[in-house]
């Protein structure tokens, strides 16, 4: 079973930049999806970015022109940069790959933003 492993969480101001990584303890073959969820307190988990294997790029319209989601090639799991982040920003953050061999995720890693 593949392990994923969140990191790059913290404290951080508003309209600072955080970049959240995911490790693998293997590489993920024949992914179909891989993503960042964030869950906030009282909230529902919500998508943030993702990426298809086949089609564009996808973000929350909350983060649009200050998330960017990439791809690590060689484990296949997502990074996430984010600039000029705001309170509404905090939750916990989740990685996420789908592939044929199954769902995987982190345990997640939290995001504060707050003067």
């Amino acid at each position: 079973q593949v392990q994923l492993v969140e990191s790059g969480g913290g404290l951080v101001q508003p309209g600072g930049s955080l970049r959240l990584s995911c490790a693998a303890s293997a590489r993920i073959l024949s992914f179909s999806y891989m993503g960042w969820y964030r869950q906030a307190p009282g909230k529902q988990r919500e998508l943030v970015a993702g990426i298809p294997r086949i089609g564009l790029v996808s973000y929350a319209d909350s983060v649009k022109g200050r998330f960017t989601i990439s791809r690590d090639i060689a484990k296949n799991t997502p990074s996430l940069q984010m600039n000029n982040l705001k309170p509404e920003d905090t939750a916990v953050y989740y990685c996420n790959v789908q592939s044929q061999y199954g769902n995987y995720w982190g345990q997640g890693t939290q995001v504060t933003v707050s003067s």
